[in-house]
């Protein structure tokens, strides 16, 4: 299919009419993904990512030792159940996990695009 003369270069029609973008590469050779609706622009807050990771990594984190130890000293008939603690302490710690995993990706991105600047 060839592009039509209206649209501007890199967006193609397919069958329903609509215009759709062909894969551009990056920079780096990657090619980009993408429905072909979103702006070439957009971006992640990066920053605002790094602030909530910070502050919720340790609110997980001891939220998940604090649900581990009430587990451990749970006593036959008090509530919450030991089932219902530990899957708390459960979820806080892969909450925690997902959260330092994210971190680290955001100060890689963040560590980049410094470096792409100068």
């Amino acid at each position: 299919m060839s592009a039509h003369p209206s649209q501007p270069a890199g967006r193609r029609r397919h069958a329903g009419g609509l215009p759709r973008r062909t894969p551009v590469p990056e920079p780096s050779g990657r090619y980009l993904g993408g429905s072909g609706t979103e702006p070439r622009t957009a971006r992640t807050a990066l920053r605002l990512r790094r602030i909530l990771a910070v502050f919720f990594l340790p609110v997980f984190t001891v939220a998940a030792v604090l649900f581990g130890v009430w587990a451990a000293h749970h006593e036959t008939g008090d509530r919450p159940d030991a089932a219902v603690l530990t899957g708390l302490a459960v979820g806080c710690a892969v909450l925690a996990v997902v959260t330092a995993v994210d971190l680290v990706v955001v100060l890689r991105r963040l560590r980049r695009q410094g470096q792409a600047r100068h």
